[in-house]
């Protein structure tokens, strides 16, 4: 199974499969080099090689940074801001990394190498650490493919690969068979889910999570929403959340008000959070950082503005999430690199789709529609960042993911759960979608918008 603990991460922006992967992957590999180093094998200096959409568009979405800060020792999860901007400084300025006991010989502007030439065999975020010892002899060599969500897998495992069966309740693998499993237990998916969590660890500690992340989201909705200033990055971008939230605000003391206010404040929490991730704010990967404002947007607006909303609303809506993206991870792709955007938004809109109808209380052939009807009308969405950074176009595609789970939810709830398409067949459709689309459409920067920019 995939976990909670996988599927929502807490970590920095902008990108979890540039950003918050090569972290991992770089401290995994400099753990290992400590050990070495504990041998008496003292290697002396450290390479690294970006390929495919990590080479493509790495600056922008801050993978060099990262893999300095992953091999300087430091995670995403519990990384501070002001010590990351310590440890790049001092990099810079002594050509030295690493964790305490395993120092190497490090100059970012030669050591971090953007292949854009090498086809990588198996999958389009892939990132090679070499170590060298004092004679140029390799130490240590690993190659890692990261693979969406903030997963990452050696490359010489299948890059496909999922955590290995463990033995849970309810062993669902696609839609069609969770929806047996609540058939024959007459338990919703959330409780299905915590089920299988619980069977994990003990289900204080699932549910302890699960409120972490419920308030990490609405944390990083609020700074966003009071964060001004300019967003990293050549093209300037200035951050809206603010000024929206103020005209929001002062539209409550006007006698005539718009009937889509409420969708205004949807998109408002959806772009607060994308601010805050493309600043490298603290933010979830929902199921990645790229969408990371469709979940907590969504969230928020069962939060603050269904009657009866409740804290075990909130947990029902983020372990139903859990179900869904679990479903896209596992027979799919929630990478943009390989599958476009519909990857990352879809799956993100098709999650909180889910969540919000199991929140309000929709039985489950009513969350597989709103699963379904989320994703389906994401299909064919391409993954085209201008310059290579996580704002434009996906801080206000985010807006639109979190309508579209709005109005999928509505939909799927009218109705008594009974549809042509399946969820099972939109995920299969999805990932063949993906694998037709053409490499320029998958977070290269290489076609749709990214090449009509006049800055690009």
């Amino acid at each position: 199974m995939i976990s909670v603990f996988e599927i929502f991460k807490i970590g920095i922006g902008p990108s979890s499969s540039h950003t918050v992967g090569p972290m991992k992957a770089a401290a995994e590999f400099v753990t290992e080099l400590a050990a070495l180093a504990d041998d008496a094998v003292h290697p002396l200096h450290v390479r690294v090689t970006l390929y495919g959409s990590l080479a493509w568009t790495g600056v922008g979405h801050a993978t060099d940074r990262a893999v300095i800060l992953g091999l300087g020792g430091l995670h995403p999860d519990r990384v501070d801001p002001d010590e990351a901007e310590a440890v790049l400084a001092r990099v810079r300025e002594t050509h030295e990394l690493g964790p305490r006991g395993c120092i190497f010989t490090f100059d970012a502007d030669k050591d971090i190498i953007f292949d854009k030439e090498t086809i990588p065999p198996v999958h389009p975020n892939t990132l090679q650490f070499l170590a060298t010892d004092g004679n140029g002899k390799a130490v240590l060599i690993r190659r890692y493919c990261s693979i969406g969500g903030g997963f990452v897998v050696p490359e010489d495992r299948n890059a496909e690969a999922v955590p290995q069966n463990v033995n849970v309740p309810f062993d669902f693998r696609s839609g069609a068979q969770l929806l047996a499993c609540a058939r024959r237990s007459g338990l919703s998916i959330p409780e299905i889910v915590l089920a299988n969590e619980s069977a994990l660890r003990p289900v204080e500690e699932v549910l302890a999570y699960v409120d972490r992340i419920i308030d990490v989201m609405m944390a990083c909705v609020d700074r966003g929403m009071r964060t001004e200033g300019v967003l990293p990055g050549r093209l300037g971008v200035k951050r809206r959340a603010p000024a929206i939230r103020d005209r929001l605000e002062a539209d409550r003391f006007r006698n005539v008000r718009t009937a889509h206010e409420i969708m205004d404040w949807v998109s408002l929490f959806a772009i607060a959070v994308n601010e805050e991730n493309a600043a490298g704010g603290r933010i979830v990967t929902a199921p990645t950082n790229g969408a990371a404002g469709v979940v907590p947007a969504v969230l928020r607006y069962y939060r603050d503005y269904s009657a009866g909303a409740s804290r075990a609303g909130e947990r029902d809506f983020l372990l139903t999430a859990v179900a869904i993206g679990g479903l896209f991870k596992r027979n799919a792709s929630i990478s943009g690199a390989e599958v476009g955007c519909q990857g990352e938004v879809g799956v993100a809109c098709s999650m909180a789709a889910a969540g919000l109808s199991a929140a309000l209380g929709a039985g489950a052939a009513q969350v597989e529609n709103a699963a379904e009807i989320g994703m389906e009308h994401h299909l064919g969405m391409t993954c085209d960042p201008v310059g290579g950074l996580v704002q434009i176009p996906c801080i206000e595609r985010n807006a639109f993911g979190a309508i579209k789970a709005i109005n999928a939810a509505s939909l799927a709830m009218r109705g008594d759960g009974s549809h042509h398409v399946s969820l099972d067949d939109v995920i299969k459709t999805m990932y063949e979608t993906g694998k037709d689309m053409s490499s320029r459409y998958k977070e290269t920067s290489l076609g749709g918008l990214a090449v009509r920019f006049p800055e690009c």
